[in-house]
């Protein structure tokens, strides 16, 4: 049977690959700069025997073939960047590059789809289709590493007929994985905003434009927009988290900036809001007197996992894991560019359980004290490895 085969090898190469998880956790690299990285990858790649292309710099694609390589296409995707996060870990592995950190998993996706790959190849005639193996740079930070991963024609040649990626989730169990149908994370956009007056002494506000004050109307104005404009049964967010502008007491700045994101659901009313937000931006502000300078730089697009394919590899999981062991994951404001898949092709993004509370393992991603119980690591590539063969 080859779910038990599966389980068999993830069990037997797991030491081996917590070993990889290792080694990549102590040498991480920011977005767009996984040199390194790559590199790693492509002699495990090169080990196993599998072959592959580059793409997008530091990206990378296998391609696995088992019996009937045309019958079917599926990609198998994980992302290999880190943070600019100092590591407060006192692990044997801890970053060895200052101010870099694996604090979102990404080494612990890199890991389960190089086991998940070594399983696969190993068993490439009890499987049929063929399975592209995606390795990519860049999720961290715009316009993210899936939109160059496609550029550079990651779904062509073969096209997949759907792709599957998973994420660590550090508010689920060990051994425990969650899926959901639909959208089940947010686009992301980022808000760059530039107010500007001749400024002058703040006793004689009346002879110029307070910039502080406009900028101040302006965060409470945006959030209308939200508020009084979406459906209020289709989440999304505003966030203002950046205020800049102003040196002392007694002077009224010539200049302010705000930093912000704005988050949504639905694509439709995403960009209606940036409309909106353009307007209202504007509008305040030059009514208040002042000229100002606004960029939305459009991030990721929602993720949205087709219903029928994540509906299939849901029910190939609980015949993997045990239905006991698998549950709806919650929808998310956070984003992830893997939405950029998701728009192209059927898709599936679910999550991996690596929290263990007993031994101190429950810090969130994108923390300095972020890890893993890395017995995750062969529930992972075992989950991998078996929606890879069975999905369609």
């Amino acid at each position: 049977m080859l779910a038990e085969k599966i389980r068999s090898l993830a069990k037997q190469y797991a030491d081996e690959f917590i070993e990889v998880r290792h080694h990549l956790h102590a040498h991480p690299e920011l977005s767009y700069q996984e040199t390194e990285t790559s590199k790693y990858v492509r002699s495990r790649l090169d080990s196993f025997g599998i072959p592959y292309e580059i793409k997008a710099d530091t990206g990378i694609v296998g391609l696995l073939k088992g019996k009937n390589p045309e019958s079917r296409v599926i990609a198998l995707r994980a992302d290999m960047d880190a943070l600019p996060i100092q590591e407060e870990n006192e692990v044997a592995y801890k970053s060895t590059n200052p101010g870099v950190m694996h604090a979102c998993g990404h080494d612990v996706h890199t890991t389960i789809l190089l086991g998940a790959a070594k399983i696969l190849n190993g068993l490439k005639d009890e499987w049929e289709g063929t399975i592209k193996l995606f390795f990519q740079p860049g999720e961290e930070r715009n316009p993210g590493g899936a939109s160059y991963m496609i550029r550079d024609g990651a779904l062509e040649n073969p096209k997949p007929q759907g792709i599957i990626g998973l994420h660590v989730h550090p508010g689920l169990e060990l051994g425990k994985f969650s899926f959901r149908k639909g959208r089940v994370m947010a686009s992301a956009d980022e808000l760059y905003i530039t107010i500007r007056s001749k400024g002058g002494h703040a006793a004689a506000p009346h002879l110029t434009a307070d910039t502080v004050l406009i900028a101040s109307q302006l965060i409470v104005s945006l959030q209308q927009i939200i508020s009084r404009n979406n459906n209020p049964t289709s989440p999304s967010v505003l966030s203002i988290c950046s205020i800049q502008g102003g040196h002392t007491t007694n002077v009224i700045p010539s200049e302010v900036k705000l930093m912000g994101t704005f988050r949504a659901m639905d694509e439709v009313w995403r960009k209606k809001a940036h409309e909106l937000i353009r307007k209202q931006a504007v509008g305040l502000v030059e009514a208040m007197g002042a000229e100002i300078d606004l960029h939305i730089d459009v991030g990721y697009p929602t993720v949205d996992n087709d219903p029928v394919f994540t509906g299939h590899a849901w029910d190939l999981a609980n015949e993997f894991a045990g239905k006991g062991n698998v549950s709806e994951t919650e929808m998310r404001m956070g984003a992830e560019d893997f939405g950029y898949y998701t728009q192209l092709i059927p898709g599936c993004f679910f999550r991996i359980g690596v929290r263990n509370e007993a031994e101190g393992i429950a810090h969130n991603v994108h923390t300095p004290k972020f890890n893993i119980d890395e017995r995750a690591i062969e529930k992972g590539m075992g989950m991998m490895a078996w929606l890879g063969a069975m999905t369609r």
